[in-house]
């Protein structure tokens, strides 16, 4: 037990040393760019939030790339608006009346000269046309360069668990339903030919 005890404590003592150290190796310099890149992450919030694509396309640069939770791939601010104007509106063509996303980062952002990356995860809601809210957990990892003094995304890579969401679980309960539907009608249906042939037995013996 009190070896535990003792492992316990050095665990924790390690853990605190490190997150200690990571502070200590963050970089003061880069104060202001870290702030500047929250603001982006909080405008781009708010701008898919509210419906307001502008609010997001300002922050993409002009080569950026942007991958979506379906694999489309969109090139630069224009490609961005061209998917959120096919995707979410009140359009006959379109697949959402609304997108609801809330990211968070993860740790740090970290810093290569003029080149910064970070991620972390997000809580969307997707509201089709033809069904209610669905709801997924999701990750990004975006990619930033500075621009004459501008962070500006070059890449933005959002990734969800392709094997264990609210999708495939709809789907395997379906897959369930639709198998307990088959036993039930087999049932039924080999008493329905039960009955009948015990019919036509009590006829020809009458």
């Amino acid at each position: 037990m009190t070896h535990r005890i003792v492992l316990l404590l050095c665990s924790l003592l390690v853990a605190s040393t490190l997150a200690c150290a990571e502070d200590a190796a963050l970089d003061p310099s880069r104060d202001a760019d870290r702030k500047q890149l929250l603001v982006i992450m909080s405008e781009i919030e708010q701008g898919i939030n509210a419906g307001d694509i502008e609010r997001m396309v300002k922050h993409i640069d002009e080569s950026g790339i942007v991958t979506w939770l379906n694999a489309e791939v969109s090139h630069g601010p224009e490609g961005v608006r061209q998917y959120f104007r096919r995707m979410v509106g009140s359009g006959p063509d379109t697949i959402l009346s609304k997108y609801v996303t809330y990211p968070k980062i993860e740790g740090h952002a970290r810093f290569y000269g003029d080149v910064a990356v970070a991620n972390g995860t997000t809580q969307d809601e997707f509201t089709p046309h033809r069904r209610s809210v669905f709801k997924f957990d999701s990750r990004w990892t975006g990619t930033l360069a500075k621009r004459n003094g501008e962070w500006k995304i070059v890449a933005l890579n959002l990734s969800t668990n392709t094997f264990n969401n609210v999708l495939t679980q709809e789907l395997q309960n379906m897959g369930y339903l639709m198998g307990a539907g088959g036993v039930l009608g087999g049932a039924a249906l080999a008493g329905a030919v039960c009955f009948l042939r015990r019919r036509r037995a009590a006829a020809r013996a009458a």
